[in-house]
């Protein structure tokens, strides 16, 4: 007898054309936070290949882990920011400045 398999042996059917949801990976979408139009685009972990920073906690995100890029309407490119997912969904409920010791680094 084999294992029992976990993923449906079928094709994905495709989504309708013009109707991308706000989950879908890459896809940009504008949200409203404090008073302010943000863009938010989802990244997946294989496009992720970089060390980032998330405000929301002050953790690492590693290469490989999928998060989500926001950074507001009218700024700069320096003006983006990595958050985890869950940090994102909880922005709201996350401290303002989480406080760091002074041997912590700054990126």
């Amino acid at each position: 007898m084999s294992p029992r398999r976990n993923r449906p042996r079928g094709r994905r059917q495709p989504s309708p054309v013009g109707h991308e949801g706000p989950r879908d990976p890459g896809i940009e979408n504008t949200e409203t936070w404090r008073g302010e139009e943000w863009v938010v685009r989802r990244i997946g972990g294989s496009a992720a290949a970089k060390h980032y920073r998330c405000p929301g906690c002050d953790q690492e995100i590693p290469p490989g882990v999928p998060h989500v890029v926001a950074w507001p309407r009218l700024g700069a490119v320096e003006d983006r920011r990595h958050w985890h997912a869950a940090c994102w969904a909880a922005r709201d409920r996350r401290a303002a400045r989480p406080l760091r010791s002074r041997s912590a680094p700054r990126y």
